[in-house]
């Protein structure tokens, strides 16, 4: 498949990249720094534009078949995060004028601000509290994917990241907001994986799904 990735140079987006291009696809990577993306490959294309910027983002979208993205923004405690909402307008409005309408985007477990009741004490008094910032930000973002009819999007919501390579481990899901009754934390190889085995199935078209390794 063509893939429009944005997030390449981040640190799951570089497993993206390079399972991507090991399983055949093509792959447009949209950064604003090229130089960060160090993959030399004939299937790989690095190319600079600004993600809030549908203008911006629309040439590279053209003849794509997919848009994945593993965009991250960091906490604030000062003021509000809204780096995946405005991000996300200028995907969907330039996916619209490319004709293409399928996006897979990484969120978090726990985006619900009511989801993380039954978390575990430390996670829900001292870890929740410091990124909510960013969990509100995706949640907004989720809603607003929600909302549009003509895009076949799908949310992938991992636990806490390590920075592992994809390990051959089954994958846990769960059509909400975390994994019932299992482990938090995936390595960010398998996130890749995980978003990359979506291409060939249609089985979390248009939803949210929560997910861990076993």
């Amino acid at each position: 498949m063509k893939i429009a990735l944005l997030g390449a140079t981040g640190q799951t987006g570089q497993f993206l990249v390079k399972q991507a291009l090991e399983q055949g696809h093509t792959v447009t990577a949209v950064v604003r720094n090229p130089a960060k993306l160090t993959v030399h490959h004939d299937n790989l294309k690095v190319v600079s534009a600004d993600i809030f910027s549908a203008d911006s983002l629309k040439p590279h979208f053209k003849d794509q078949d997919v848009v994945m993205s593993c965009l991250g923004f960091p906490a604030s405690f000062f003021s509000g995060v809204t780096g995946y909402t405005t991000s996300m307008a200028a995907v969907v409005g330039a996916m619209r004028e490319a004709r293409i309408n399928r996006v897979i985007t990484m969120t978090s477990w726990y985006t619900d601000p009511n989801s993380g009741a039954q978390s575990p004490f430390l996670i829900r008094f001292l870890l929740l509290p410091m990124i909510r910032s960013v969990l509100s930000n995706m949640y907004e973002m989720e809603r607003f994917l929600q909302k549009t009819e003509d895009i076949n999007w799908t949310v992938v919501r991992p636990p806490g990241l390590k920075n592992l390579a994809a390990s051959a481990q089954e994958f846990l899901t769960h059509e909400g907001y975390f994994v019932p009754d299992s482990s938090g934390q995936v390595g960010r190889g398998d996130v890749a994986r995980f978003m990359l085995s979506l291409l060939n199935s249609n089985a979390w078209v248009k939803k949210g799904v929560a997910f861990t390794t076993k």
